[in-house]
């Protein structure tokens, strides 16, 4: 890759739109299910596994079951994702309230 292409590439990175959205994290030994949102969901089952790893997840359930069932027990969903071309206000508050909505229909703790 030429100097060129590896510019093209960084401003190619740069301008793209965040996948923002609702996500869903189910345990198969024990049947629960938590719902998170997040401002780029491209990166947040690696981020969710590598703190569960590290032991500091901040939902204690969801480390208990991770504790229990282990990484290959616990699976990740795409529930929902945000127009992209929505403002940075406007995407906080419609993540909180699809979050909401998703944890109440769903039965899920949010995270």
């Amino acid at each position: 890759m030429d100097s060129a292409q590896r510019k093209a590439a960084a401003a190619a990175y740069k301008e793209r739109k965040p996948n923002a959205g609702v996500f869903r994290i189910v345990c198969a030994g024990t049947g629960q299910v938590w719902v998170g949102a997040a401002p780029g969901l491209d990166g947040i089952e690696n981020r969710t596994r590598f703190m569960l790893r590290m032991g500091n997840h901040r939902s204690a359930s969801l480390q208990s079951a991770w504790a229990a069932c282990g990484d290959a027990g616990l699976s990740f969903a795409t529930l929902e994702t945000l127009d992209p071309g929505l403002s940075d206000y406007a995407r906080r508050g419609r993540l909180k309230e699809r979050l909401s909505h998703w944890s109440v229909e769903l039965g899920a703790e949010a995270l």
